[in-house]
């Protein structure tokens, strides 16, 4: 058919670039074709073939010549990709009049250079190589097999030597076509004509890896679901028994991207009932079958108004028997690449809990979320460890995200070691390399200091704190003793031995002191400056009103005694 931190010890980030594909399980052949879709055509596709437990289901578009725009396509791309669709993609030259400009030899770098600068929605990029050759109007107002094949393998070649994951298919031929050259070519005997040279065609198939197939339900695509033959639903046999006449030897995996019956010819309701036999009952059956892609999704004007499935105000039957069909849950490959980065210490705190950041920068072709089974998980030679991770957010391809996850070390000292991994439904696709880390006895600090204007500075309810260089709190003791001018803080716990921390001393009625000081394992000392009694309105600074609580008080003053132990 024709169709227009600042830190004193070392502190080792680890960064994990990965690029495989996941393996696929099972494959979802419903399929419809959409050309140049909407944002709506999109979605509707996804609600038609991914529903009743079906995933990743199939859809042709064609890119014209004239509209290799890298941005509108990959902008398509995501939808698809965000709608599980797998794109099969049909080159077109471009209109000349009536008829299409004939593709040349020559265009292939171009094809070739617009197609890879496309950040593909699955592994595989399927690519169909013009439409029905054996139409003059299809190949520049005359049928020329000789020239089609060898535009063909200039095509086949460039794209399977810039990457070995374009999955090539050769036009499909329209199999009702008359012989009445040059304007129609029997396709068996155009094909015959492609190959009449054995080694070309043995040169042309060694760069072709499927078969495109329009099988319509001939004559006038009203003939019976249950028709066999060139010109039935199961045309692909009679195309792949041609093949083997011709020498090929490949067993082709088939997509059949063009088939349907037109309405007016038969009921609605037929042509839905014949839909749901054709999916169920002859090509679910087939394991030579990959995709089915009916056309067309949607068209709703001449010539192809009658193959639309959607329509004004709605959708046709045939929409909706096969929206209910019962699907597989497609699992096709996908490229898994990108970077996986946290910043881990070599030595941490017993019984302590600890905030780190992880950096997720997505540059394969999957989707990462949680809803897509892709989880962010903490390996550990010890069940002693507990963490806390959080969901994978959306994670388009070459986006990034941060999230924080959350580390309990063993209440004893002793080596672990954590590997952080990125899964997909159990399957590991990125993980950092094992870090070591040691873990370590609670750390002390002695603050030694002076209340003014006593004698031998003794005191009780001190409070200490400890701010990180992110200033925040990441431990505090209260109710803390002053003996002869030194006061004991243990068992400090969650801190980074060898980090910078600020440490604060507060008690009333004195004004806080502070210092930033690197705290180590084991025991650590630090000077403050003298306490001075001052801060009797208790907010932590010195201001009138201090004055003002001081004189409503008198008793306060007995503090300025030296030899008071108020």
């Amino acid at each position: 058919m024709k169709k227009l931190l600042i830190t004193l010890i070392i502190v080792i980030p680890f960064i994990t670039v990965i690029s495989h594909a996941s393996f696929a399980q099972e494959n979802n052949k419903v399929g419809i074709s959409l050309l140049q879709p909407s944002s709506e055509d999109v979605l509707g596709a996804s609600t038609l073939v991914n529903s009743q437990d079906g995933d990743w289901g199939y859809v042709t578009l064609v890119i014209q010549e004239n509209d290799r725009d890298v941005r509108k396509w990959q902008d398509l791309f995501e939808q698809l990709r965000e709608k599980h669709l797998i794109p099969i993609i049909r080159l077109a030259a471009s209109p000349q009049g009536e008829v299409w400009r004939r593709p040349e030899e020559k265009d292939a770098h171009e094809w070739v250079d617009f197609l890879n600068k496309l950040n593909w929605v699955v592994k595989k990029r399927y690519i169909v190589l013009f439409n029905e050759p054996n139409h003059a109007s299809e190949w520049g107002g005359e049928v020329d097999p000789e020239s089609y094949g060898k535009v063909a393998l200039a095509f086949a070649r460039a794209l399977k030597e810039s990457h070995s994951d374009y999955v090539v298919m050769l036009g499909g031929l329209d199999a009702a076509a008359p012989q009445y050259p040059t304007q129609f070519w029997d396709s068996g005997e155009f094909m015959g004509e492609v190959c009449k040279d054995a080694q070309f065609c043995k040169n042309l198939f060694d760069n072709i890896d499927a078969w495109a197939s329009h099988s319509y339900p001939n004559p006038g695509f009203s003939g019976s679901v249950w028709d066999s033959g060139k010109k039935s639903i199961r045309g692909y046999e009679y195309e792949l028994n041609l093949l083997k006449e011709l020498g090929v030897e490949k067993d082709l995996p088939v997509l059949i991207t063009e088939t349907g019956w037109k309405q007016g010819v038969l009921s609605e309701d037929t042509i839905a009932e014949n839909y749901r036999i054709a999916f169920e009952q002859i090509w679910a059956q087939d394991t030579r079958i990959q995709a089915v892609t009916p056309f067309v999704f949607k068209y709703l004007s001449e010539p192809f108004i009658g193959f639309s499935w959607k329509k004004d105000g709605g959708y046709s039957a045939q929409y909706n028997t096969v929206k209910d069909l019962q699907k597989k849950k497609g699992n096709p490959e996908q490229i898994q690449k990108g970077t996986m980065e946290i910043s881990l210490p070599d030595m941490l705190i017993a019984r302590s809990t600890y905030h780190f950041s992880v950096s997720l920068k997505n540059e394969g072709q999957a989707l990462w979320n949680q809803e897509d089974g892709y989880t962010l998980s903490i390996k550990s030679n010890t069940d002693e460890v507990k963490t806390l991770v959080p969901d994978v957010r959306k994670i388009r391809p070459f986006e990034e995200d941060r999230m924080n996850i959350t580390i309990k070390t063993p209440a004893k000292p002793q080596t672990i070691e954590l590997t952080l991994l990125l899964k997909k439904n159990d399957e590991v696709i990125m993980e950092t390399k094992k870090h070591t880390i040691k873990i370590e006895p609670f750390p002390s600090l002695a603050i030694k200091t002076s209340i003014f204007p006593k004698m031998v500075s003794n005191g009780e309810d001190f409070e200490v704190q400890l701010f990180n260089t992110d200033q925040e709190l990441v431990f505090s003791k209260k109710g803390l003793s002053m003996r002869k001018g030194t006061i004991l803080v243990e068992n400090i716990a969650d801190i980074i031995p060898g980090h910078w921390y600020r440490i604060v001393l507060i008690g009333y009625p004195y004004i806080p002191r502070q210092e930033i000081q690197v705290i180590y394992k084991g025991v650590n000392k630090i000077t403050l400056k003298r306490l001075l009694p001052f801060d009797a309105d208790g907010n932590g600074r010195m201001n009138l009103n201090d004055l003002k609580e001081m004189i409503m008080n008198p008793q306060f003053f007995l503090r300025f005694i030296p030899w008071n132990q108020l």
